[in-house]
């Protein structure tokens, strides 16, 4: 979407992602998912249950990704229409400068015509639109003094001026409206899809429901201990170079990492406390939130300003290893970046979900490993 974004590094997923102690983690998950997936179909025809929750993710993970679209556009229409009302200001600035020097040209015409040192036809042009073609062919600007020249040099100037302006207006409009048609396009395929999901949910039974849950609570669970392996993990690295710090002077790194530190505790004590608060499309606080809503809000409290959406989010700071993630550490999931959460550790998030959530607390592993897009740093 930005031509800014800078180049993502050759390999980040499979060095960043996949570490040795988690790549065969997910084979658990199938397993469990799988359980009720061998079943003979329904002699209705009517899809699995199994089936249901699959298209219900897509239907949820397909609004967030157009919900990001929507928060593209919405935040590129409104840089528009401030430049628009900034250019409609200069114009009418430059439009004020013109009357006043087509005034001016007028009282010399006048007084040229009631001495005798033009005609009516001399006045007539003075006062046309563009004067400086008759100017040059008829050599009036020879008989002019020196004021009535800059006079006529200013008006010439402030007419071309303002015409640029107001082709510079129109086309600017012309590129606001597409950007509300963009809006209007995300916004109606965000509704679609929510409509179908909930469409879906409205007709499982009662037995159905209780089924989906428990199937969404092994899910959880397998999250979580996936988490627990990620933060044994890293509290091995961790103790391994702080005694590899311990034996060094790493002063300047110590400040670094220190400062971050502080920021980040902000961030996340800021998105704590924000749990509990509805998912909302679009929504960038203090009542509800979107994903990337919650974590430029949770930054900002810290004193860092992130961009709107998550395709420029991820751009913004240093990426970094899954391993190596730090608290505050933005994490980025699926191949087109529709979703973040802040890494709070031990394998852990705060974010704010899907549509029907709430922000919460969850394992980084909430849909699986191979989800997860990439980590950021981002002060």
């Amino acid at each position: 979407m930005a031509s800014h974004r800078k180049p993502r590094p050759a390999g980040t997923r499979g060095a960043g992602l996949r570490t040795p102690v988690l790549a065969t983690a997910a084979l658990t998950s199938v397993a469990v998912l799988s359980q009720t997936a061998d079943a003979a179909p329904p002699a209705d025809g009517k899809p699995s249950l199994e089936e249901v929750e699959k298209k219900v993710d897509d239907l949820y993970r397909q609004a967030e990704s157009a919900t990001e679209k929507y928060n593209a556009a919405k935040e590129q229409t409104g840089k528009q229409r401030n430049h628009i009302d900034s250019l409609r200001e200069e114009v009418a600035r430059r439009t004020a400068r013109l009357n006043k020097a087509r005034e001016e040209l007028g009282s010399f015409a006048a007084a040229q015509y009631r001495t005798g040192a033009g005609t009516p036809d001399t006045a007539t042009f003075l006062l046309a639109d563009s004067p400086q073609d008759y100017f040059d062919e008829s050599q009036l600007m020879n008989r002019l003094t020196s004021r009535q020249k800059s006079a006529v040099d200013d008006y010439v100037t402030e007419q071309a001026a303002t015409m640029k302006k107001r082709q510079e207006a129109a086309k600017s409009l012309q590129t606001l409206s597409e950007s509300q048609n963009e809006l209007q396009t995300a916004k109606a395929t965000v509704q679609k899809k929510l409509a179908s999901a909930r469409t879906l949910l409205s007709q499982l039974t009662a037995e159905e429901k209780a089924r989906l849950a428990a199937i969404e609570r092994q899910k959880q669970e397998e999250a979580a201990r996936k988490a627990a392996e990620l933060a044994k993990q890293q509290a091995a690295e961790a103790q391994a170079q702080a005694q590899q710090d311990s034996g060094s002077s790493s002063g300047g790194s110590s400040t670094s990492s220190g400062t971050y530190a502080t920021k980040a505790e902000k961030a996340i004590s800021f998105a704590r406390a924000q749990i509990g608060k509805p998912y909302v499309w679009g929504a960038t606080g203090p009542g509800s939130y979107d994903c990337s809503g919650l974590t430029q809000a949770a930054w900002k409290a810290a004193g860092v300003t992130l961009p709107r959406t998550t395709y420029d989010q991820v751009d913004v700071g240093t990426t970094v290893s899954l391993a190596d993630a730090k608290p505050g550490d933005l994490i980025f999931f699926y191949d087109d970046i529709s979703h973040v959460g802040i890494y709070i550790g031990n394998g852990m998030m705060i974010h704010a979900p899907k549509p029907g959530a709430y922000v919460r607390e969850e394992s980084i592993y909430y849909a699986g490993e191979s989800i997860i897009h990439s980590v950021v740093r981002p002060a």
